[in-house]
């Protein structure tokens, strides 16, 4: 399949105007950005960006109807409204969406006893998504801290394709998710996010993907010995889950061009990259990493969601190294093109060992000192300038970004460094807090990025 683009490939800034019902958002960031025949969307919430928690909202007997209901409301309606501005349908177009709940659970003592059970029902979001959507593509739903704007429970963004491509769905909806678990649209392949979990028939064979049910016994380490890892285990029952998908879809793991993986404590990092290194012995994909992550089934520890070439797909995927800029602390390279984009690993202020680099945090006898929060931005955006380079592009063309902070104190001073690279146009943007550390001790603000390649 060619994928033939409806409007012009280079990165354009969509503004629907407050005259379609979208508030315009006091930070620097573009509602939607259209590149290359792909749609990125910035993260909704149910805000006036006024006041906080919209009125319409609010004002609603929480009695007699949810908030969460009332909120995916709002932000699906804003989201259908922004999406239909960019001349794209939130039906037709739609391949990829990511929804983010607040939870004050787990607790931080949670998380490190093993426990990424966020102890909340989504349920009130589902049903009102059917009413915007009728055939949800690949999906992932997440458990977070924090959002921007106080009393908002949901932030939802998306990836949306203009072009006269039609997405290929395979397998029905799940049961739980209600979405589909792997979509096709031209050259790309989009598997929705999973876990450790058994499927109601115990296997996914052909089209016969079913809810899940409850987690792989045998993603468990046996308990009367020391030679198996939980984390390693559910790792490769889940990488083994979408291998299967993949093949449904016409593809396999060796065409993966970006991973998104959710972990809970950042100890479970080691392990799970342990079994990446298995899997994709060499040229793995571009991989983030993104811990303290509230999951949908009781005892997972890791969840996965990917991005392949199809294949048959007419153009291939580049890993792209450079010594300008630090090594990565797993096993992934730098980023990943495919085709007009560059996907970026993790990006954190760690230098080649997988440590904080130096300076990037206030010195111990004088914690007044210092503005982490730029330090470590401009740190990033040094590196992500060399990434750029290395595979044809520059920091302007950066087209998504996904931040997600230890604590939503160090937005301030980052989102500032982060603007000043952009004298034009703002990439889509959605702002995650979490509830801190990450991998890289000492690291406030960690990136997913993905950028436009001109021809």
């Amino acid at each position: 399949m060619n994928q033939k683009n409806k409007n012009s490939t280079a990165p354009e800034a969509i503004w629907p105007g407050l005259e379609a019902g979208v508030p315009k958002p006091l930070m620097p960031y573009s509602p939607a950005i259209k590149a290359g025949g792909w749609v990125f969307i910035s993260g909704q919430l149910a805000s006036d960006f006024k006041t906080g928690l919209d009125a319409s909202v609010a004002s609603v007997n929480p009695f007699l109807n949810e908030q969460l209901a009332g909120e995916s409301d709002f932000v699906l309606g804003n989201l259908r409204d922004t999406i239909a501005a960019t001349g794209c349908d939130i039906n037709k177009d739609m391949v990829r969406i990511w929804q983010w709940f607040v939870s004050d659970r787990p607790t931080h003592q949670e998380f490190e006893q093993g426990n990424n059970w966020p102890a909340l029902s989504i349920a009130p979001y589902l049903d009102v998504r059917k009413n915007f959507i009728d055939s949800c593509p690949p999906s992932s739903s997440l458990g977070v801290r924090e959002l921007m704007w106080r009393n908002t429970n949901l932030e939802v963004d998306m990836i949306c394709f203009a072009d006269d491509d039609e997405s290929i769905t395979f397998g029905e909806p799940t049961a739980l998710g209600q979405h589909h678990p792997a979509l096709r649209r031209g050259d790309w392949v989009f598997l929705a996010s999973e876990g450790p979990v058994d499927w109601v028939n115990g296997h996914l064979t052909g089209s016969q993907v079913d809810g899940p049910t409850a987690l792989a016994k045998h993603t468990w380490s046996h308990p009367d010995h020391w030679y198996t890892s939980t984390v390693e285990e559910q790792t490769r029952y889940t990488l083994e889950k979408l291998a299967r998908l993949a093949e449904t879809a016409g593809t396999s793991l060796d065409q993966t061009v970006k991973a998104d993986v959710y972990i809970g404590h950042p100890r479970d990092f080691a392990a799970m990259d342990r079994v990446w290194r298995q899997t994709f012995p060499e040229n793995p994909p571009a991989r983030v990493v993104i811990p303290y992550m509230g999951m949908g089934a009781k005892g997972a520890r890791v969840e996965i969601s990917l991005t392949l070439l199809a294949g048959d797909a007419s153009i291939s995927k580049k890993t792209i190294e450079t010594s300008d800029a630090p090594e990565q602390p797993g096993h992934e390279p730098q980023a990943v093109k495919a085709g007009n984009f560059l996907f970026f690993s993790t990006q954190m202020a760690f230098d080649s060992t997988g440590n904080l680099a130096e300076g990037m945090r206030r010195p111990e006898n004088a914690p007044w000192y210092g503005s982490p929060g730029q330090n470590q931005m401009r740190y990033i955006m040094k590196n992500v300038d060399a990434i750029s380079s290395a595979a044809g592009t520059s920091v302007e063309n950066i087209v998504r970004r996904a931040c997600f902070h230890s604590d939503l104190q160090w937005f301030a001073d980052s989102i500032q460094s982060w603007a000043s690279y952009f004298p034009g146009d703002k990439p889509a943007s959605t702002t995650i807090g979490l509830d801190g550390p990450f991998v890289v001790s000492g690291a406030n603000t960690l990136l997913d990025l993905i950028s436009y390649v001109p021809d």
